[in-house]
């Protein structure tokens, strides 16, 4: 039969201009696109082998690269095509042979009379991106069960031709005459190292021959570039440990041991199988500050490797999970190179989010001292998840750990709340940098006396989960260096009219204070929180504490300085002599120097950073010497 020549029956060279420019950004895509197209070539006519015992065969992708000729080859011994599905599959951009045989399969499905192979040729320009990496390329087949084999040949442009050829075995065989920048794809390593990262986990050997030298001579090899072995679809009954932490390692980098391993399978709307790993140590990239681009949620399709880049898989605060993720039937875009802005990708996050929530409240539970050890870890990245994941927070917060003021043991919110005194209605706690900044805080003093424990936070981030989770347990979250904190009623009551009683005994001292560091603080005011202490400051109930300024300055954000207030202890020595100097002589020339001390020693109290350190040190000299002075001549 004479060549055949036939017009593509789209706008092919527009068309062809999209597939190599604007769908594929990688170029080494066309290989994994032709040894996909050759594996659902096999699943064909593997699944038609189920009736048809004659189709049975050794089924293989082969890869042959010709130096001389700069030519490709890509081989597969799978169903193959006659001259009309050559025509139609290849003659037409975006129409795909393997969806059009799907839907042929799907009644057969339905009935459940046979299991239809999972196929990954959607869209049916996979081919085309052949043309990426070569001027010219040529198509034999022959379709099982028939004699004629044929021959597709195009350069890309607006024609094909048709021509008979003789072909022994039923499959395909594609040739790519290559681009002048595209010729190291014929060097066996490069082929080889495309195959181990795209087609690893096919289920059928992908072959290539290449030349070795043993013992000074040389000699032609043949071996298979892919394991096969995708460790995920494997019972773990037939896995080693051994194998897990390998493939750990060999996804995430981390040669530390992951602290928890989850296998699991979705059927229903999201078919999918996942293996996944969370984290025992901080990756070394996230330590360098390099987590931008650290990828380690591995996608697959049908064990085909789609991408490492998938933000909508896992939420940026599970970075301490590692893993893949095999979907069964993923829609994915002409390029897959990019997923389909599709509800699949939200339904598999939410299981995959779902299930390593799980697994972390059951480390927790079950496996404290793990559970601590991670957490000492990855904590942050939990906070980050408080804040930022809306639908999970519930979960969230119950895995958030803190120290007290009465244990330097790890508690969670549920551990604190349980242990509430029936008196205390609110949760509190109380920000700092460290334990032994926050223990001796006079904001504590009230509450040790009543019983009550106080969270210690010493991270930035903690206040803001905290307003973020506001209530737990139907108790509020409250801050004791903000706002005026209330206690039992029967207490309570008690302490608001000494307060007031302090308040209206003192209101020319409390002026005085207010006038003398007006520039400092926002009000002065008597305080029912002390009761050792002589003072100390806190701010109103939504103003950013002393950390959450110092975080956003270091963050190169502005915060205004705010304004804090300052407290006063009724029953404390030195505000009763402070209040005796001022009745005595309300024009004395230390007072000034005595309300500025006052407020720096609140500041001390508190751990804080003096505003002028050595003029506190000379009012502190002062008054050292004249009290020495004052008991010498005493004597």
């Amino acid at each position: 039969m004479a060549t055949e020549n036939l017009q593509f029956k789209a706008e092919i060279r527009e068309l062809l201009s999209l597939v190599i420019h604007s769908v594929y950004s990688n170029k080494d895509i066309f290989l994994r696109e032709l040894v996909a197209n050759a594996a659902d070539a096999i699943d064909k006519a593997r699944f038609l082998s189920l009736t048809q015992q004659d189709m049975i065969r050794d089924w293989e992708i082969r890869i042959e690269a010709d130096k001389d000729t700069k030519t490709l080859i890509i081989s597969d011994n799978g169903v193959g095509m006659n001259r009309d599905e050559l025509i139609e599959n290849l003659g037409t951009i975006a129409h795909s042979g393997t969806k059009a045989f799907t839907e042929a399969l799907e009644k057969a499905k339905e009935e459940g009379s046979v299991s239809a192979p999972e196929l990954i040729g959607q869209f049916g320009v996979g081919f085309y991106s052949a043309f990426m990496a070569a001027d010219k390329v040529t198509v034999e087949t022959k379709k099982d069960g028939e004699a004629q084999a044929w021959k597709w040949i195009s350069d890309g442009e607006n024609d094909f031709s048709i021509e008979e050829v003789s072909k022994d075995a039923p499959g395909t065989r594609i040739t790519l005459y290559l681009k002048e920048d595209f010729e190291a794809y014929l060097d066996y390593w490069r082929v080889a190292e495309l195959i181990r990262k795209y087609s690893d986990f096919i289920e059928y050997p992908i072959r290539m021959k290449h030349t070795v030298t043993k013992d000074g001579k040389e000699e032609v090899e043949d071996s298979t570039l892919n394991t096969m072995k995708a460790i995920w679809l494997r019972p773990e009954s037939e896995v080693t440990e051994e194998e897990y932490d390998q493939f750990y390692q060999h996804i995430s980098m981390d040669y530390n041991k992951p602290a928890r391993r989850i296998s699991f399978s979705a059927e229903g709307a999201s078919e999918f199988k996942s293996l996944l790993y969370i984290a025992g140590k901080m990756p070394m990239s996230y330590r360098m500050g390099m987590n931008k681009d650290h990828k380690q949620i591995q996608l697959y399709v049908r064990r085909v490797f789609i991408t490492d880049n998938c933000p909508g898989l896992l939420p940026e605060y599970m970075g301490f999970v590692a893993g893949v993720v095999d979907s069964s039937d993923l829609p994915l875009n002409v390029s897959r190179e990019t997923l389909q802005d599709n509800p699949q990708i939200a339904r598999i996050s939410k299981s995959i989010v779902k299930r390593v929530l799980s697994e972390l409240d059951k480390m927790l539970t079950k496996d404290r001292e793990a559970y601590e050890e991670f957490y000492k870890e990855f904590s942050p990245m939990i906070k980050g998840g408080v804040h930022t994941d809306f639908n999970n927070k519930e979960k969230l917060q119950d895995l958030l750990l803190f120290e007290s003021m009465n244990s330097g043991k790890l508690m969670t919110l549920k551990e604190y709340s349980d242990a509430m005194p029936a008196t205390q209605k609110a949760i509190y706690y109380i920000t700092g940098d460290r334990r032994e900044a926050l223990e001796f805080s006079p904001q504590l003093e009230m509450f040790r006396k009543q019983g009550y424990d106080v969270l210690f936070l010493y991270e930035p981030m903690d206040e803001i989960i905290m307003d973020d989770i506001a209530k737990y347990a139907e108790k509020d979250l409250v801050s004791v260096l903000k706002g005026e904190v209330k206690f039992d009623e029967s207490v309570q009551k008690e302490l608001d009219e000494k307060t007031k009683k302090e308040t209206e005994e003192n209101k020319e001292l409390v002026e005085f204070l207010k006038k003398t560091l007006e520039d400092k603080v926002k009000d002065v005011r008597f305080s029912s929180r002390l009761t050792e202490s002589p003072c100390c400051l806190v701010g109103d109930d939504y103003d950013p504490s002393v950390s959450m300024q110092r975080l956003f300055k270091a963050m190169g954000q502005e915060s205004p300085d705010v304004k804090r207030i300052l407290e006063l202890n009724g029953e404390s020595p030195l505000i009763g002599a402070l209040k005796s100097l001022y009745e005595k002589d309300p024009s004395a020339a230390s007072l000034p120097d005595y309300a500025e001390l006052l407020y720096d020693q609140a500041l001390i109290s508190e751990g804080a950073t003096l505003p002028d350190p050595a003029k506190f040190a000379r009012r502190t000299v002062l008054l050292m010497t004249e009290s020495i002075q004052k008991e010498l001549s005493a004597e």
